[in-house]
Formats: structure tokens, sequence, C-alpha cells
């Protein structure tokens, strides 16, 4: 792919202020980014949207608003552009809904609502690009690997255990339990099937996940090869941190978000985007953090320069 006309990014950092999920780090993750892309790899501030939970944000990280960010996006993109999505916040896992795997789990994001955006969401926006476009999606979330559903594994699960991680940091994940809770006590329906009570509350704006039959998901195999490349903080089966050294006098930050930025400083000349995620595992490792990022994404774009730097 030829370097882009355009360069478009959808940034989302959510903190759940005042929540028992509150977190420390992600909009300023998302901050952090903002500034590489523009000085690094020439993004204009005006085609760059940010999405926080902040105190007097003007839009929210709802998971339509998020959605609807990211089609505009994609409505935008024409065959040569590069398009950039940076998500760090809660994930989480949730029972697959596909006949025959009633033991298999899903990934999904969980917007400031709660509204999760999953897998089939990130497949079907992948299936709408542009022919030559790509997009990048860097998401600093817990279960992240696997986001795109049904997207090629380059870089993938390790058999290391999830034990060594720092005690002062806090997982970027809502179990499936608390979030079945919260979404009961809007709903007040007495179910333990997540879709009714998405529908129930989001209506159109809830997953298309919940949304189809089961059987229609099938529609929404990928394109082989397609242009869509994971950059996950971690394994679905792990946990991302949430850094919070502010005791010290320092910003808290997601650990995954984090070691990319290191990665980028420490290596002024372009990089694929295999050796960000390798050397991204390799600092993490160094901190003592036991999570493992992962790539996914077809064999060409393993190769291709991330971000398609120049």
């Amino acid at each position: 792919m030829e370097n882009g006309k355009k360069r478009l990014a959808v940034l989302v950092g959510c903190n759940y202020p005042n929540t028992q999920h509150e977190l420390n780090g992600c909009i300023n993750d998302v901050l952090a980014m903002r500034d590489v892309l523009v000085k690094r790899f020439g993004f204009d501030h005006s085609q760059i949207e940010l999405l926080t939970d902040a105190p007097g944000s003007l839009v929210m990280p709802t998971g339509a608003n998020i959605k609807k960010a990211l089609d505009q996006m994609v409505n935008k993109a024409e065959s040569g552009d590069v398009l950039f999505f940076h998500y760090s916040g809660h994930g989480t896992r949730i029972p697959s809904s596909k006949p025959g795997h009633p033991f298999r789990q899903d990934e999904a994001i969980v917007p400031c609502d709660f509204n999760l955006i999953t897998d089939v969401d990130f497949r079907q926006l992948v299936n709408r690009l542009p022919k030559g476009t790509s997009i990048t999606i860097l998401s600093d979330s817990c279960h992240s690997g696997g986001l795109i559903d049904k997207e090629k594994e380059q870089i993938g699960p390790t058999s290391a255990t999830n034990d060594g991680t720092l005690q002062s940091n806090s997982p970027k994940t809502i179990p499936f339990e608390s979030i079945l809770q919260h979404l009961t006590s809007m709903t007040s329906i007495n179910t333990s099937d997540i879709g009714t009570h998405l529908l129930e509350s989001f209506g159109a704006d809830a997953s298309l996940k919940f949304r189809l039959h089961p059987l229609e998901l099938d529609l929404f195999e990928s394109v082989k090869p397609d242009e869509g490349i994971l950059l996950s903080g971690c394994q679905a089966n792990e946990t991302s941190a949430d850094v919070n050294p502010m005791m010290n006098g320092g910003k808290a930050y997601g650990a995954f978000s984090n070691a990319v930025q290191m990665v980028l400083k420490d290596h002024l000349g372009p990089l694929s985007n295999k050796q960000v995620v390798l050397m991204a595992r390799k600092s993490l490792g160094a901190g003592g953090l036991v999570q493992h990022p992962c790539l996914y994404c077809s064999d060409e774009n393993a190769d291709a320069i991330f971000l398609w730097q120049a």
C-alpha cells in the first residue's frame, strides 16, 4: 500500500470517573498518542477526533458515539488513506452467541455507558474499508486479543500466566458478571442474556452481535487478505495494566500504550507492525508486567510499516 493521501484518527480514552471501575491513565494515553500522530506521523489536528470521559467533555465516549466516529472516519476514507483507532479503557469477554460454541467467549470493549462494542462490530468496520485503505487498531484493554473477528494471528498467545503483575496496577477489565449486574439494574429484566439487556437499553445502537441472528453473523466473514491491523495490549485471556505512579509524582498510563510510546521514542526510523509489537512485549517484560501484546493482520501487513511512516 502506498503512503496515504489522508490520515484520519479516532482516539478514545475512558477513565470511568467516580465509579467502582475507575482507571487513571486512559485519557493520558490518548492525549500522548495525539501528539505523536501529529509530530511523527503527519496527522493533522483537524483529522483527529478525540473522545474522553473527562469532566466537561462535549462528546462522551458512549458506544453510539464511538461507533459514529468510526463510521464517519471510514465513510471519509478513500484509496490510499491511513486510518487509526486508539482505544484505552476497559475490555471484557462475553459468552459467544454462535451456534456450536457454548463455551467460547468473544471480546468487546466497554464504553463509558457499557454499550459494548464487539469483535463483530470491528469486523464489519474492516469489511467496509475502501480498497487500498488500511485501519490500524491499537487497543489497550483487557482481553483485546482477537478484537477483530476472524483476523489472522501473527503474534499470538504464549503459555505464560498472569501471576506476576505488579500490585500497584489496576487490570483494565470489567468481568462479564459485573457488566450483567449493571445492565440488569438499568433494565430490571431477570435474564442472564446480555443481548436482551443491551437491546432493551440501547436499541439500534447496540452491537451487531446482538441485533443480528447468529446465522447472519456468518455473513461477516473476513475478506482475505483484508486491511485490518490489530495491535492488542494483551492476549484474549489476559489483562492489561493501568499503571498509577502518581504516588511518585508521575503520570498514570496504560502499560501497553506507554510501551508503544517508549518503542517509538527509542526508534525514530520506520518500524514494522511486527517490530512494534515485539518491542512492546520486551519493554513490558523488562518492567515486570506479565501481559503479552499480540498482532492480528494479513501476512503482508505484519511486515508493513506502522502507520505507513515515510
